[in-house]
């Protein structure tokens, strides 16, 4: 973390408007040290909810392939909910015995003590199985009074008033990771509601926690049969009705023409366009994009792109930075990064192109090219070379349109959460203040 970085967040955390107090404090609330607070909430420190800890964990050596106690790692807490699967788990080298207090239990909460800025202090109610998993150094366990209001914290830890506070207390010199401090941890100042009111809270939001949860639900099912599709499809396995006759193998370069289309070094300096990095792609989505003008473009600016190019990622290709461009106006120009199939129209299809690069024969090609480098990337020699089956075009893009119409409906449903999530967020914010309330 640079010293800038530094002081943006440190402004974050401590800027207070200077508002006079009658119209700082509405009516019904009163102004405490974290702020306005209705009449009837109190605002402890956490000390006085905990019955124990703040608890640093373990920090003994420890791997997937370990054979001892089970761990927890960062990733397991990161999103703010419990995560336990082969990735967030790890296994000490030795075996912890069981009278250990670093086993948790469930209901116990986790902070991150340890973090980048943005991560640092996320917080999640451990609701695993009691007495299996340990935690390691970079946590903090704490036990509170009661489930209540440990799932109290839980929320107004994660929430824009608790984050803000993380960031205020987190110390760390210039390219550290930021620390908490249990001392500070302790003395984190809370509101409380009553108890019925935490309980109407904790309800709203457990409402919208489902909600989100059957969306991802939702989305993972689609996914799978978009997958299953994919396999069926790509290769062949089972046909669109009206469909029949043999299919071929040909590569890239029999149909389509790649990096044909490139700026020259004679180019208007003047020239602007809307350039594509490798950073701006993930994995079919374009995130972003930049505005540039040749003379003072990046040297990797050359790649012309129109509509219905299929972008293939050279660079770590095994990261699926690929895409399909569908965007129309104004002049795109993409990194040398990506190698640019323009597929001949009358021998294939785009969307049927691009869907291979995501399953069966391409991936396998790929995984083939780069195994056993230290800096995995392919050539567009390589990209010419792919084998693909090929069906007739008429084929190719009915099945093309049925795996996009499958996207599209994947892609609103993301959308959807998203929008949850921020709907969620802003919930919080107002409930978890007293802004708005339940009773």
């Amino acid at each position: 973390m640079n010293e800038e970085t530094q002081a943006v967040w440190e402004a974050i955390a401590v800027y207070a408007p200077e508002v006079p107090e009658a119209e700082r404090v509405p009516p019904g609330y009163r102004q405490t040290e974290g702020g306005a607070v209705p009449e009837n909430w109190e605002v402890v420190s956490l000390s006085d909810l905990v019955t124990s800890g703040p608890r640093n964990g373990y920090s003994g050596r420890s791997e997937k392939n370990a054979e001892g106690t089970p761990t927890l790692s960062l990733a397991a807490t990161s999103s703010g909910h419990l995560i336990l699967n082969e990735e967030t788990v790890k296994h000490l080298y030795e075996t912890i015995s069981p009278r250990s207090d670093l086993f948790l239990e469930s209901g116990d909460v986790l902070v991150q003590r340890s973090n980048t800025l943005d991560l640092v202090g996320t917080t999640v109610v451990f609701d695993g199985p009691s007495e299996v998993y340990v935690y390691p150094d970079l946590m903090m366990r704490m036990r509170f009074k009661d489930d209540a209001t440990a799932h109290w914290f839980w929320r107004y830890a994660n929430s824009t008033d608790g984050r803000r506070y993380f960031v205020s207390i987190a110390a760390g010199s210039t390219g550290s990771m930021p620390k908490i401090s249990g001392e500070k941890l302790r003395k984190m100042p809370l509101p409380v509601p009553p108890l019925p009111e935490q309980h109407a809270i904790a309800t709203a939001l457990s409402d919208v926690d489902a909600l989100i949860s059957s969306l991802d639900r939702l989305i993972s099912k689609k996914r799978a049969v978009m997958t299953a599709a994919m396999q069926q499809l790509l290769t062949g396995k089972q046909r669109l009705p009206g469909f029949s006759g043999e299919w071929g193998v040909k590569s890239l370069e029999e149909v389509a023409d790649v990096d044909s289309d490139n700026l020259t070094a004679d180019t208007d300096p003047d020239y602007q366009f809307k350039y594509i990095s490798l950073d701006d792609v993930d994995e079919g989505v374009l995130r972003g994009f930049s505005y540039q003008r040749f003379s003072s473009a990046p040297s990797r600016a050359r790649r012309r792109v129109r509509f219905g190019d299929v972008l293939v990622s050279t660079v770590r290709p095994n990261l699926r930075s690929h895409l399909l461009f569908s965007s129309s106006g104004g002049d795109w120009v993409c990194s040398t990064g990506f190698s640019l199939v323009r597929c001949r129209k009358h021998l294939a299809s785009p969307g049927f192109v691009y869907q291979h690069l995501f399953h069966g024969a391409v991936p396998k090609q790929i995984e083939a090219l780069i195994a056993g480098s230290n800096y995995p990337a392919i050539s567009a020699k390589d990209v010419r070379a792919f084998q693909i089956p090929i069906p007739s075009l008429e084929e190719q893009t009915a099945i093309a349109t049925v795996l996009s119409d499958m996207d599209a409906a994947i892609s609103a449903l993301e959308s959807r959460r998203e929008k949850t999530r921020q709907v969620k967020q802003g919930m919080m914010q107002e409930l978890l203040t007293g802004r708005t309330r339940l009773v």
